[in-house]
């Protein structure tokens, strides 16, 4: 089995990119190009998990969460501690923060990309307060 990006998720990758979230859409728009200075990656498989930004230099996920999420917190605690277990950050943001507040969520971010080697990684308890 792949670590990274294993080919059998390409066409659920593809998928998720295609049908991306208004929030999404903007965070997007705010993370390529390097335009914080470091590449991110859309819908970036890491395991059976997909994030949906990943910078490789820094090893920091960025995870979108809608309602959805307040059901499975199981899952997500799971996902998050395999992620850790592969050296990941995993910072979280309500689709409601991306939408009210996006230069807090991309501080916040800049933030954590200026850390360097980053000594906390995994957890996803990392977001904004509105």
């Amino acid at each position: 089995m792949f670590t990274y990006n294993d080919p059998k998720l390409k066409d659920r990758r593809k998928e998720l990119r295609h049908n991306e979230t208004k929030e999404e859409k903007l965070l997007w728009a705010n993370l390529r190009r390097k335009k914080l200075n470091f590449k991110f990656t859309r819908q970036y498989s890491v395991g059976p998990y997909i994030l949906d930004f990943y910078c490789v230099e820094k090893r920091i996920g960025v995870e979108l969460d809608g309602f959805h999420h307040l059901e499975n917190k199981d899952y997500d605690q799971e996902r998050d501690e395999y992620l850790l277990l592969n050296d990941i950050k995993i910072l979280r943001f309500w689709n409601r923060e991306i939408s009210a507040n996006i230069d807090k969520v991309l501080e916040k971010i800049k933030l954590e990309l200026s850390i360097s080697p980053h000594p906390d990684v995994g957890g996803g308890q990392v977001g904004v307060e509105i």
